[in-house]
């Protein structure tokens, strides 16, 4: 007796991550602080505060962080902070999505893989206020219901123990020569 003539299919509606986007970029933002710079002290990027939004195939991170600039002005002799909150809003590609999925169920979420973070501050060339490269990434992942397939026995469980299974191995060894340092990071 063949154990193919006894196995059936279901599908069972469960929540599955249907998405997953990652998106490295750079923006550039001004500050002006009520007095000339001179030269730049310091720059800093504080208080980063974000939620994710589904946008039809995208997924929005919507946010806020503070630039705090610490400036010298009146040709180096006085000492100023200057601070700004700057608005964001990052559209995440989902690279990977599963069309499958119910949209109505659907969850985003977004996890800062590179905080913002100020990469150089420079005096802007009308002199009056201070240019910003900020460096930010973000991933983010999409849960939603979804259709997966099992097999199943009618007889149970217990029906397996009786029967001998084989599986071809004839490639067994297909995945010995995979490098693991190019496996996926996201699957551990």
């Amino acid at each position: 007796m063949s154990i193919d003539k006894d196995l059936q299919t279901r599908e069972i509606y469960t929540k599955a991550v249907c998405g997953k986007g990652r998106k490295f970029s750079q923006v550039t933002n001004t500050v002006t602080p009520p007095h000339a710079p001179t030269s730049i002290l310091g720059a800093w990027i504080i208080n980063n505060q974000y939620e994710a939004v589904k946008s039809g195939d995208n997924v929005e991170v919507v946010g806020t962080y503070d630039i705090n600039i610490w400036y010298s002005y009146n040709k180096n002799t006085k000492t100023d902070v200057a601070k700004e909150t700057i608005s964001y809003v990052e559209v995440v590609g989902l690279a990977y999505l599963d069309k499958r999925h119910k949209p109505v169920t659907a969850e985003v979420s977004a996890v800062a893989t590179q905080e913002p973070n100020c990469v150089e501050a420079s005096v802007s060339s009308h002199g009056d206020s201070v240019i910003i490269r900020v460096e930010r990434e973000f991933k983010v992942e999409m849960i939603a219901e979804t259709k997966v397939w099992v097999v199943v026995s009618p007889n149970g469980g217990n029906d397996f123990d009786e029967k001998n299974l084989e599986f071809d191995d004839a490639g067994s060894d297909d995945y010995e020569d995979l490098d693991p340092d190019l496996l996926d990071d996201d699957l551990n």
